[in-house]
């Protein structure tokens, strides 16, 4: 299940994509989606604002993100707290924000696939 949502497979038959594009790295801009897997049909979108409750998991990955890169530049600099640390996270978020988005939106469509 975890590669499926790595690859953003459909939750139902796993044979579809939920994105136009493979490409999950380092992409800025939105990821577009599609409204159905072209393989079996089953909608992604199950009602309006459905993925309101993605953002949540795109914040929860942002935070560890922005942790483990606190603690990253943390080994590189002699004070505990050095604001260069900080261009350095929003630059990790900010390079993975299309990333966060595309994967927290599968994870949220694979919690609910059976409603």
């Amino acid at each position: 299940m975890v590669r499926n949502i790595l690859e953003s497979k459909c939750p139902n038959c796993h044979q579809g994509h939920i994105y136009d594009r493979k490409e999950w790295y380092f992409k800025l801009g939105k990821p577009e989606m599609n409204k159905k897997c072209n393989h079996c049909g089953y909608s992604f979108e199950k009602e309006p604002g459905f993925f309101f409750g993605a953002m949540y998991l795109s914040y929860a990955l942002g935070i560890i993100q922005a942790l483990l890169t606190y603690a990253v530049g943390r080994l590189f600099y002699d004070v505990m707290f050095d604001l260069r640390i900080v261009i350095w996270i929003a630059l990790v978020l900010i390079a993975l924000s299309s990333f966060n988005m595309r994967l927290s939106r599968t994870i949220w469509i694979y919690l609910f696939k059976r409603i």
